[in-house]
């Protein structure tokens, strides 16, 4: 008996053996991809090439703390997008400062919130607003903080407790099989504001750059997360690609390039065109650069304008010379301050014709965007779950 149990145990740990470790850096090398982790997840190398894949051809559309709360809720596993399309969104946003801030409700729930989303096959996304770290106060406090949480400085060592908080909770981020859940994480955005402390009133180039490069390694190399895809997202105050570029850290330490843009849709904003002139800048460095490009936060607040879905939305971005992989407005918190349409909203049925163009995508279209590359036969098989869909919902729209 005693040695058919070691036979037994002998052929499972040499099976175990048998079972090639996966690696990344070949992996990316043989999909024609450089992440800014080259030893990034699986799961993680998958997404950013499936996500690129996409943009080829469709839009991801995605919500801020879509899960979280809404208008007249508050953690109840609900969706305002989903109460007017029968969806979650594609893509969920968060922000590290329910991790990185002790007395924050939502971060007791963040993690199932989280786990809830990739379970269902939806993209999460962080953004980070860190109060700052000199004084604790708000993260509009622009008190000059950035030259002192860098090596050398008298807070840099608190900095790394919040990175190291940070980590903690990306590396026990992990689904039911045990395998990391993905993240992209967009750090320090809209720096190109004047509204935040790591804005570009508030610091150098030189020390921007060198902030960015030090979160990335410490996360990256340090701490071992290895689930992150690193997004760099100005806000609209850019015309060229140079002065997008202008304090870009390089490509070992970014894989998306976005924007946010809020203001141009406005009437004193330059303007859709504008809008669609610098997403197709940021395409086209996208494609030279072998990164993704993204919408990375926009929307109308109150969405006052019925239409705005369609004709402005949509129209800023549905042209031959942008590719991006998804579009992410901002949270629903009240009756007044919200982004995305809820059920009775006067937009409602306008988001629904928005969901209808052939380029949008939410989480029910999505492929399996963690296991297998997308292809040509994937775009194909979403057409056709889409197009069905529709047809199904005409019955919920008849006018459309």
């Amino acid at each position: 008996m005693k040695s058919k149990i070691f036979l037994i145990l002998t052929s499972l740990i040499l099976a175990i053996r048998c079972v090639p470790e996966f690696n990344s850096i070949e992996f990316q090398k043989k999909l024609n991809i450089r992440l800014a982790d080259t030893l990034a997840s699986k799961e993680t190398v998958l997404l950013f090439y499936n996500l690129k894949k996409l943009s080829e051809h469709k839009v991801v559309f995605g919500h801020h703390d879509a899960t979280a709360y809404g208008v007249g809720w508050y953690g109840k596993d609900s969706s305002d997008i989903k109460s007017v399309v029968n969806s979650y969104p594609g893509l969920y946003g968060w922000d590290f400062m329910h991790i990185t801030s002790s007395n924050n409700p939502i971060r007791h729930f963040m993690k199932k919130l989280v786990s809830d989303a990739y379970k269902r096959g939806g993209i999460n996304t962080f953004c980070w607003h860190y109060y700052n770290p000199v004084t604790d106060n708000s993260f509009y406090d622009t008190t000059i903080a950035v030259n002192k949480i860098l090596p050398g400085g008298g807070f840099y060592l608190k900095y790394l407790r919040a990175l190291d908080s940070i980590a903690n909770f990306a590396n026990n981020l992990k689904d039911s099989t045990g395998k990391l859940i993905p993240i992209i994480f967009r750090p320090f955005h809209e720096f190109d504001g004047n509204w935040f402390w790591w804005s570009k009133n508030f610091c150098s180039k030189e020390e921007f750059i060198e902030l960015w490069r030090t979160t990335v390694t410490y996360l990256r190399d340090k701490k071992g997360v290895k689930n992150f895809l690193y997004a760099y997202s100005p806000d609209r105050n850019f015309y060229t690609e140079e002065e997008y570029l202008d304090r870009y850290p390089g490509d070992e330490y970014v894989d998306v390039l976005g924007m946010d843009n809020y203001y141009d849709f406005k009437p004193d904003g330059d303007g859709i065109n504008w809008i669609t002139k610098k997403l197709s800048i940021i395409t086209k460095i996208a494609k030279r650069k072998n990164k993704i490009a993204a919408f990375t936060e926009t929307g109308l607040e109150g969405i006052v304008n019925h239409k705005w879905w369609t004709d402005r939305l949509l129209k800023s971005f549905d042209c031959d010379t942008i590719n991006i992989a998804y579009v992410m407005v901002w949270r629903n918190a009240n009756e007044t301050h919200h982004y995305a349409p809820y059920k009775g909203h006067p937009s409602a049925e306008n988001f629904v014709e928005f969901v209808f163009s052939p380029k949008i995508l939410l989480e029910k279209h999505l492929p399996n965007l963690y296991k297998n590359l997308i292809d040509n036969n994937t775009i194909n098989e979403i057409n056709l779950k889409k197009n069905f869909d529709i047809i199904k919902t005409m019955g919920l729209y008849p006018k459309f």
